[in-house]
């Protein structure tokens, strides 16, 4: 085995990436809204939810499973629908992964306000926002390895409260904190709006993909590592709801800090303690894998001259310096500029440009390019799945505000005149000798 190969993510490590990418600030803070709105049945809903993400999951594994690249949804977008999308998909791609990193340094900020009051006070805010980017963008441009080591040490770091929240609470669960099940009916604007607002803690999934070339066999281990990594999330949701609503009852309707206050009352201030530093690593750990990953969508670009290929060479660790060093200076101030609960609502709705071209892509691909390998198919057909998903992929967008869909998908309209732009400095580049932006030659030779 040589040096490059031992430096890449094994399929327990990819697992490790997908679930500190995806449990994060949500699971610590959504439980109490999710009660305000659908009371005891929220448990439910996220039951509902995760298969819901299932489905798109199982979109992702089956085009995960044709490509070795980097890039995960721009590189499926363009491959099945033609330059114009992949680069919507793609510029909108990297713009999703820093506003969700900046997201989550602000996130950090604000968990760590909890226990250090001073800390949503300048200077102390900025000083705090700058050492997380710069810090793991720096620690990025050292390679893979110190990444990966940080990654699986801060994702069993962030399980293991978790772990005995669930171990431990399920033995103080009250029956009687279940009814009314539905205090407010079962309505599908209901059942719609929870599931929108649940359906961001499942998110970041869709970044396992972005860094295939630097797994090993991402062909045959990325979809297995999807469909374990959401089934484990699902199932860690579905507990820590049911406890919280089984410990609180109606008063987790109210809390702004439900795990806690239920690990509080079941365990005392030990609990309190434990859960808000779980808290603290739960949220630093998914900005250790947000900075893995947002670099790397620039890299797809640039390979594919989406951008200047300037941004996909690499340092003598191997690591794209230049695509890493943007993401940094984009995602600082977009952290400075706004809460977390801004930008995590614009991440959020900004990622179905992701999700709707993957999910249709499956289609297109077995289809168009039955030539490519197929590591994992869909179960059902390649129709039933892709097309359930991209319903509910509408579905929910129709749930998210006016504001929401503005912001989250503004970034579209911008990509128009800057596709245009680039295809005319491409095309300058290949009267001269240099390559077009044209297909995607490599897909098929990685």
């Amino acid at each position: 085995m040589n040096t490059q190969t031992r430096n890449r993510l094994g399929f327990w490590s990819i697992v490790l990436l997908g679930i500190n990418g995806v449990i994060g600030s949500g699971i610590f803070l959504l439980p109490g809204k999710a009660m305000a709105l659908m009371g005891p049945g929220s448990i439910f809903v996220y039951l509902f939810t995760a298969l819901v993400v299932m489905a798109i999951a199982l979109c992702f594994a089956e085009c995960a499973g044709r490509f070795s690249r980097n890039g995960a949804a721009y590189v499926y977008a363009r491959e099945a629908f033609g330059n114009f999308v992949g680069f919507e998909v793609g510029i909108m791609s990297w713009a999703i992964r820093i506003i969700a990193w900046s997201a989550m340094s602000v996130a950090f900020v604000t968990a760590l306000a909890a226990v250090w009051p001073d800390a949503l006070h300048e200077p102390y805010r900025t000083i705090i926002i700058l050492v997380i980017l710069v810090g793991l963008g720096t620690l990025n441009l050292t390679g893979v390895k110190p990444v990966k080591l940080v990654n699986n040490l801060v994702t069993c770091g962030k399980l293991l409260p978790l772990a005995i929240f669930i171990l431990v609470g399920v033995w103080f669960v009250q029956g009687s904190k279940f009814v009314p099940m539905f205090p407010k009916g079962i309505t599908t604007d209901g059942i719609g709006t929870t599931s929108l607002l649940i359906f961001y803690a499942f998110t970041g999934f869709e970044a396992l993909a972005v860094a295939a070339e630097d797994m090993e066999n991402p062909r045959k281990n990325l979809p297995r590592a999807l469909m374990v990594v959401m089934g484990f999330c699902g199932l860690v949701y579905f507990a820590v709801q049911a406890i919280a609503v089984g410990t609180l009852g109606p008063a987790l309707a109210k809390s702004t800090a439900p795990v806690t206050d239920a690990a509080s009352m079941f365990m005392g201030n030990g609990g309190k303690w434990l859960v808000t530093l779980g808290t603290l690593v739960s949220i630093g750990g998914i900005n250790v894998a947000a900075s893995f990953g947002a670099p790397r969508t620039g890299v797809a670009l640039a390979e594919d001259r989406i951008v200047p290929r300037k941004f996909a060479e690499l340092n003598r660790f191997g690591v794209a310096w230049l695509s890493v060093a943007a993401t940094v200076l984009v995602a600082i101030p977009v952290a400075l500029s706004g809460s977390f609960v801004q930008l995590a609502a614009i991440s959020m709705v900004s990622r179905f440009a992701q999700y709707l071209p993957t999910c249709l892509a499956v289609i297109v691909l077995r289809r168009r390019r039955p030539d490519l390998p197929l590591g994992f198919k869909v179960p059902g057909g390649p129709v039933f799945i892709p097309v359930l998903a991209t319903l509910i992929c509408v579905w929910l967008l129709s749930k998210a505000t006016q504001s929401q869909l503005v912001w989250g998908l503004g970034a579209l309209g911008i990509g128009i005149p800057l596709f245009f732009l680039m295809l005319f400095l491409n095309r300058g580049k290949a009267s001269s000798g240099g390559p077009a932006m044209t297909g995607l030659p490599e897909t098929q030779q990685r």
